[in-house]
């Protein structure tokens, strides 16, 4: 099968052996993503809202490097430090997909890969 694989180039990905989005078919999964800055700091410390802004930027720049767009994204995952933050990652998260309506889910976590992370996100999209 061809993979087209998009890389952000964090030194994680070479430490796990990861692809930040990988499109196999018509299908694009784009991994775990926290609100990091190109030298990995986390942006906005402790701040659900803003962090997830950032990281769904990220999620949706993978999927556009990968021929895909938010309009084609059918599931989502994000996974929050405290689900106190729920209303705030989920005001991010319909500003992104609100005419979409993927299938969502979160899930309450005790750490985040970063300290200061409080919101990472995945996604899935189906190409036609």
């Amino acid at each position: 099968m061809n993979r087209q694989r998009v890389s952000t180039g964090t030194e994680w990905e070479s430490q796990v052996g990861y692809s930040r989005a990988i499109r196999a078919g018509d299908t694009v999964r784009v991994a775990g993503t926290i609100a990091t800055d190109d030298d990995g700091a986390v942006v906005a410390p402790d701040q659900p809202y803003e962090q997830t802004r950032y990281a769904l930027g990220i999620v949706t720049d993978a999927l556009d490097d990968l021929g895909a767009s938010a309009d084609d994204v059918v599931a989502t995952r994000m996974y929050v430090t405290e689900m106190d933050h729920q209303t705030e990652v989920g005001r991010a998260h319909e500003e992104v997909f609100g005419d979409v309506r993927p299938a969502a889910t979160m899930v309450e976590v005790s750490g985040l890969a970063a300290e200061g992370a409080v919101v990472e996100v995945e996604a899935e999209a189906v190409l036609e």
